[in-house]
Formats: structure tokens, sequence, C-alpha cells
């Protein structure tokens, strides 16, 4: 029999009561964060959640406080132009969530008034907002009873009732305990204190269990087993994908960019020129045979490598010369004006290894 199936079950108003005041004391400050005990900014709490999504707290500081300096409301957001959003967050990844950002900001702006929807229901309603960010803003923003269910509380509600089923299978059965812990009021205080106790004390290596305010009730500090929880699945072998990229200066020294595809991965994003990645090599003929146009190619030494969430990435850079700027085949760009482009970091590192080449 599982051993947490013979474990008694945390008091729910003992954990809450004993969080809230570990976090009253404890909170971390964070620059879209109300103090404990007030209400937050609707707009400060979606826009950090959204940029949170698998980045680090310490990633997401400075682009946070530039959006809020570039784009202090939702209208302001919605009004720019997509390419200055998808600029601005460059180096955060996962850039779908940019394009749906903008979105989201539009139809709140033309759709809800500039006000947004106050419910789980209504914020799931709006473009990018899943049942984890509907929760999140619907507590922390609204003060709505909701359940957020991010990596920190996953860590803290399967130690806390010492549940061993594996991630991410475990899932649904730790959203059902984490809503059972929840208040009826102070719900975003205690969604916030969930995800501060997972950050700072209950950490996914040698948590801090002498300092944890709910040690006393912690099944699996019992047991004895919480640096084992949550016990997660094995993770797949990453495969790695290879292309080329192609460099072109042209006339008046500017380099040649396009515009990757709306859908599909770093949609909408200025990138470097390059042949499909694919698990495969490429032959000379192959790569010839998605080159932007007819050059004298040079390969590069060396390559740049960058890992997505799901591969690895190897490019090799080629570099030609074009003798006319035609505007059919890209974006020519002049090399001042790079900084202000979307270009995700893996085509920064292919413009910083091509640059460092040239004679």
């Amino acid at each position: 029999m599982p051993m947490n199936s013979l474990a008694p079950q945390p008091s729910v108003e003992s954990a809450a009561e004993r969080l809230l005041a570990w976090y009253d004391r404890h909170a971390r400050r964070l620059p879209w964060r109300a103090l404990p005990g007030e209400r937050a900014e609707p707009y400060a709490v979606w826009l950090s959640e959204i940029m949170l999504q698998q980045t680090t707290v310490a990633a997401v500081k400075p682009y946070y406080e530039r959006f809020l300096a570039r784009w202090p409301s939702v209208d302001d957001l919605a009004a720019a132009p997509l390419d200055d959003v998808l600029a601005a967050w460059a180096g955060l990844g996962y850039y779908a969530r940019a394009r749906n950002l903008h979105r989201c900001a539009q139809v709140v702006s033309q759709e809800h008034g500039g006000r947004f929807p106050d419910s789980e229901e209504g914020l799931r309603a709006l473009p990018g907002i899943g049942a984890y960010t509907a929760a999140a803003v619907a507590a922390i923003a609204f003060g709505r009873k909701a359940t957020p269910l991010d990596g920190n509380i996953e860590r803290v509600t399967a130690r806390l009732f010492a549940h061993e089923e594996p991630l991410p299978a475990a899932k649904k059965a730790l959203s059902g305990l984490a809503e059972r812990l929840t208040p009826e009021t102070r719900c975003g205080d205690f969604a916030q204190a969930m995800m501060d106790l997972g950050a700072t004390i209950c950490l996914p290596k040698a948590p801090k269990c002498l300092l944890c305010p709910l040690d006393e009730i912690c099944e699996a500090r019992r047991l004895d087993i919480a640096e084992t929880l949550p016990v997660k699945a094995p993770k797949k072998a990453r495969p790695t994908r290879r292309g080329i990229a192609f460099w072109v200066v042209g006339p008046g020294e500017r380099l040649l960019l396009r515009r990757r595809p709306s859908k599909g991965l770093l949609g909408g994003m200025t990138e470097v020129p390059s042949t499909e990645w694919r698990e495969a090599g490429w032959s000379e003929g192959e790569a010839l045979a998605q080159a932007p146009l007819a050059a004298a190619w040079e390969p590069l030494a060396g390559e740049v490598r960058h890992t997505f969430t799901h591969f690895h990435l190897e490019l090799a850079v080629w570099q030609g010369r074009a003798e006319t700027a035609d505007p059919e085949i890209g974006i020519w760009a002049d090399f001042d004006d790079l900084a202000g482009l979307a270009l995700p970091s893996v085509m920064r590192k292919v413009i910083a290894h091509a640059m460092k080449q040239q004679d």
C-alpha cells in the first residue's frame, strides 16, 4: 500500500494560519506584488504571471520594469506595435507568450474597457491565459478563492501530504490537495505564500525544513522523504537538430534578415535566414537549395549551439555578399539598428558568432 495512503491529513486551518503568519513576516518584496493584506493591481499581476511562465524571478524583474515603464497600462500595451512588444520581450524566450500578451491586452482594452475580468472563467476566455494564470490573477488581483498550481506549489503540496505519485500524472491530485488547503479569505496572499515557501524554504534540493512554518504538520518531513518529493517521471532525452544560417551583407553594409512565420517556434520574430532545423545533417546541395540568394558562400569556423525546451540546436554559419539589396528576399538592416529588433537569443548568438570572424 502506498505510504501516503496511511498518512494523516494535515489540518487545512492549521496550514493556512501558519503559512499566512509566516508570509506576513517573510514575504518577498517583488515589483509587481502588493504588501501582505493589500490587493494587487490586475495589470501588474497578469503581466508578471505571463512573464514568469518557464522563467525565473531574477530574469523577469528587469523585463517587467522596462515593460511597465514603457507601457504603464493595459491600454498602452494594446496600442503598441507588435514588433515593439516582441523586441522588448527578446531574451525572455517562449515568444508565443509575447504575441498572446499583446493580443490579450488588445482584447481587454477593446472588449472589456481596459478592465480584466475578475473571475477564473472570464480570465480563461482571454488569449494566452490558461488555468494556472487565471487562478493566479483571480486570487492575487481580485481576492477570489482560486488555487494556482505552479512548480513551487506542487512541491510544497506533495511534501505536505507525502504524495508519491510521479509528475506529471500527479498534477490533478496535487491540484485537489492544494485547493483543500486554500482558505476562504486572503486567497491571494495564501497563493503567494505557497510560492514563496517553495522558492525560499521548501527547495527542490536540501529543503530548509527547520525554518519551515509547516514543519510540524508536514508528512514528508515526518517520514524523512521530503527531498525525494515530488517524484518526477524520467525526462526524455532532447534530440539535436541541425541547420545552416546564411550571413549575408549587402550594399551599404546592411545585414539580410527575415521574419519567421507568425505561428510556430519563434513565431513573428526576426532571424538570420537559415535552412530548416532537422536531426539529419546537411549536404552542400541541400543547403544551397534553401539559401536566400545565389552567392559565393564561405563556411565560418565553428558553430552556434542553443537549447530550446524540446531540442538542442547546432547551426553552422555560411557567409556571402549580395550585389543588390532586393527587398523581396528579406529585411536589410543597418548594424546599428540590430539592438532594437525582435531578435531571439539564438539569432543574437549567430550575429555575435559571425561578427567575431569579420575582417
